[in-house]
């Protein structure tokens, strides 16, 4: 029997990223698989919809009243997912372009253990943090993500690879802490059982909290080299190191590492936390009233981008 497969992309206001995504899903090779393409527009304010409707009629359009981040949204689309019987929900940033291989990331779950998956992600050509550094060969080559790494005693939660030139190095399958919402797989049995994404994050490291989530029930999390995908890289929130990155990091690290770091993990949060309030940004210093405060969810408001 051929695997169901549920895309679900979420779109606010990227209506041209998100075409580009789309025209690549449609090369994707589909060997013993049926493919369900999911968009959830998050109350776009352009003429995001009309453009998915009218354009690509293949494509289950959700249009949301409101914006509802990057979990309320993806939350819609899983829940559509698992409504229509999909084995694995395959949650695909809108910016990005997927190799026409990339739905070889089915294969890992031939390993029953395995609940969450992830690709091999590149930063798409010229997108690089620091793309003067590379040549024209190497650009589509440099690793975004190759795994992740978490510091549990400074509560900082990374990628392996990035930066690097890909010259092999990473092509193992192999477990990992976690997976980045960017590419990531879910069995059916792990959404069933661990539910969604937590909204009390809104926008960012609700991917950390949903694998530790996954990893408690027992599954593991894999990387898994031979699906690809290329990312802009944060190209709905305007790009890395803005303030709306700045605010939701800074209140959702609090959250993950009260949440699942060791005590004297905590303990130095807080104490970082003090400083933030004394010295930190004005973004900084919201991020951790908010976050004292209980302020969860959608509290920091995003500039509108096209």
């Amino acid at each position: 029997m051929p695997k169901h497969v549920a895309i679900v992309i979420v779109n606010w206001n990227g209506i041209a990223d998100t075409a580009r995504c789309l025209d690549s899903v449609m090369k994707l090779k589909k060997r013993g698989v049926t493919l369900t393409t999911v968009v959830v527009d998050n109350g776009s304010t352009n003429d995001s919809v009309s453009v998915l409707r009218n354009h690509y009629p293949w494509v289950h359009c959700i249009a949301l009243k409101h914006n509802l981040g990057f979990t309320g949204g993806n939350n819609a689309g899983m829940n559509y997912a698992l409504e229509h019987g999909a084995d694995f929900i395959w949650l695909l940033n809108n910016d990005t372009l997927v190799h026409p291989d990339a739905l070889s990331l089915v294969a890992a779950f031939d390993d029953k253990a395995v609940g969450v998956a992830g690709s091999k992600i590149y930063f798409a050509p010229g997108h690089e943090y620091h793309h003067d550094r590379y040549s024209a060969s190497e650009r589509g080559n440099v690793f975004w993500y190759a795994g992740g790494l978490v510091d549990w005693d400074n509560m900082y939660a990374s990628h392996k690879g990035v930066d690097e030139v890909d010259h092999g190095q990473y092509d193992t399958v192999e477990q990992t802490p976690f997976i980045t919402g960017c590419s990531m797989m879910i069995r059916r049995s792990v959404a069933e059982s661990v539910g969604f994404l937590d909204e009390h994050f809104y926008l960012y490291l609700e991917d950390l909290d949903y694998c530790l989530r996954a990893k408690a029930r027992g599954y593991t999390l894999v990387y898994y080299p031979r699906s690809v995908v290329w990312h802009v890289n944060a190209g709905s929130t305007g790009g890395a190191g803005n303030m709306l990155h700045e605010y939701y990091i800074t209140r959702n690290r609090l959250l993950v590492g009260m949440r699942y770091a060791p005590m004297r993990t905590k303990i130095a949060l807080i104490r970082e936390s003090m400083r933030f309030l004394w010295f930190g940004s004005a973004v900084k210093k919201q991020a951790i009233r908010d976050a004292m405060l209980g302020k969860w969810g959608k509290q920091y408001e995003p500039k509108k981008f096209a």
